[in-house]
C-alpha cells in the first residue's frame, strides 16, 4: 500500500511539474493568440470594442462570420509588405552587428581566468538591471544634436556642427545591438566555455597557427551558440517598437510601428490583428530553427 502511494505521489508530482508550463503557456500564450486570431477576422467598427463579434447565437442559431478582408486588404498596400521587408532587413543588419561585437567579448570572457568571468559576467547583466525605457533614453541624450558626443567632438575640435545621428536608421542600430548584446553574448559564451582545450593543444603541437585553429576548431564547434544568439535577437528585433520610435525617424518603417499606429491611432484593431498574425507566421521559422538546434543540443549533452 505504501509503494502504491508513493508511485501516486510521485507521478502527481511529475505531472505536477510539467503542467505548470503547460499551464504557463496556456493562459499567456495561447489564450492571447486566439483572441488576436479572433480579431483578425472580425470587421472594424465605432463601437466599443471597435470590432465586430465573430461568433453569434441568434434564434437558435450558431453564426461564425470569418472576414478575410483584413488579409487580403494586407496585399493590396504596398505599405505593410514593405514594413514587413524593412524590419526584417533592420533586425537582420543589427543582428549580425551584435554578433561581429559579441562573439570577441564572449571569446575573450571564456579565455580570461576563472576567477574573472563572473565578474565579466556582471559587467555584462548590469546594464539590464536598469529599466529598459531608461537606457533608451539615455542614448537620446547621448545621440542628439546637441548631446554629449556631438559637445565632446565640436570641444575636441574634430567637428564645428553637429552630426545629425538622432531620428536615423543609424541611431535605430545603435540603440538595438546595445539592448540586445546581452541575448548575443551568453548563449555564445555557454557554448565557448565548454570547449575542450585539448583540441587546440593538440593543432598547435602539429604546428597549427592560432588563426587557422580558431578557424577549423573554435568557430565550428561555436556554431550552436552563434545560431542561439542570433535567434534570440532576432525574434524579438524584427517586432520591436519602442527604440525604432524613440530613435528612429520617420524614414524608419518597422511593423512595430505600424501596428502600433492601427491599434491606437487608427483604431483598426482587425487590421492591426492581421499584421501581427503574419508576423508571427514569419517567425516560426526561424522559431522551430532555433528549438530543432536547441534540442539536438541537449541530445548531444
Amino acid at each position: 500500500m505504501s509503494a502504491f502511494v508513493q508511485r501516486l505521489s510521485g507521478s502527481l508530482g511529475r505531472r505536477t511539474l510539467i503542467g505548470i508550463p503547460f499551464l504557463w503557456l496556456l493562459l499567456f500564450f495561447l489564450i492571447p493568440f486566439a483572441i488576436v486570431l479572433k480579431i483578425s477576422f472580425a470587421e472594424m467598427q465605432i463601437s466599443i470594442p471597435p470590432y465586430s463579434s465573430v461568433v453569434e447565437y441568434a434564434d437558435e442559431s450558431l453564426n461564425i462570420v470569418l472576414n478575410l478582408g483584413n488579409y487580403l486588404f494586407l496585399l493590396d498596400d504596398d505599405l505593410y509588405a514593405a514594413a514587413y521587408l524593412s524590419s526584417i532587413q533592420i533586425a537582420l543588419n543589427a543582428t549580425l552587428m551584435a554578433l561581429l561585437l559579441g562573439y570577441p567579448m564572449a571569446y575573450a570572457m571564456a579565455r580570461a581566468p576563472a576567477h574573472m568571468q563572473t565578474t565579466l559576467l556582471l559587467l555584462i547583466l548590469l546594464p539590464s538591471w536598469t529599466s529598459f525605457l531608461i537606457r533608451i533614453y539615455a542614448w537620446m541624450g547621448l545621440l542628439s544634436n546637441k548631446g554629449l558626443i556631438n559637445n565632446a567632438l565640436i570641444s575636441l575640435g574634430v567637428i564645428t556642427d553637429p552630426i545629425p545621428m538622432m531620428n536615423t536608421n543609424f541611431a535605430v542600430y545603435i540603440g538595438m545591438v546595445y539592448a540586445y548584446l546581452p541575448f548575443v553574448i551568453l548563449p555564445i559564451y555557454a557554448n565557448l566555455i565548454k570547449h575542450d582545450q585539448s583540441l587546440l593543444e593538440a593543432a598547435a603541437d602539429l604546428g597549427c597557427p592560432p588563426w587557422k585553429a580558431f578557424l577549423t576548431i573554435t568557430l565550428p564547434l561555436s556554431k550552436a551558440g552563434i545560431l542561439a544568439g542570433f535567434m534570440l535577437m532576432f525574434i524579438p528585433a524584427v517586432g520591436e517598437f519602442v527604440i525604432p520610435e524613440l530613435l528612429g525617424g520617420p524614414d524608419t518603417l518597422m511593423i512595430g510601428k505600424v501596428l502600433w499606429q492601427e491599434f491606437f491611432n487608427n483604431r483598426d484593431w482587425p487590421v492591426a490583428a492581421s499584421l501581427a498574425m503574419v508576423m508571427l507566421l514569419l517567425l516560426i521559422i526561424p522559431i522551430m530553427i532555433f528549438h530543432r538546434q536547441q534540442a539536438k543540443e541537449l541530445e548531444a549533452a
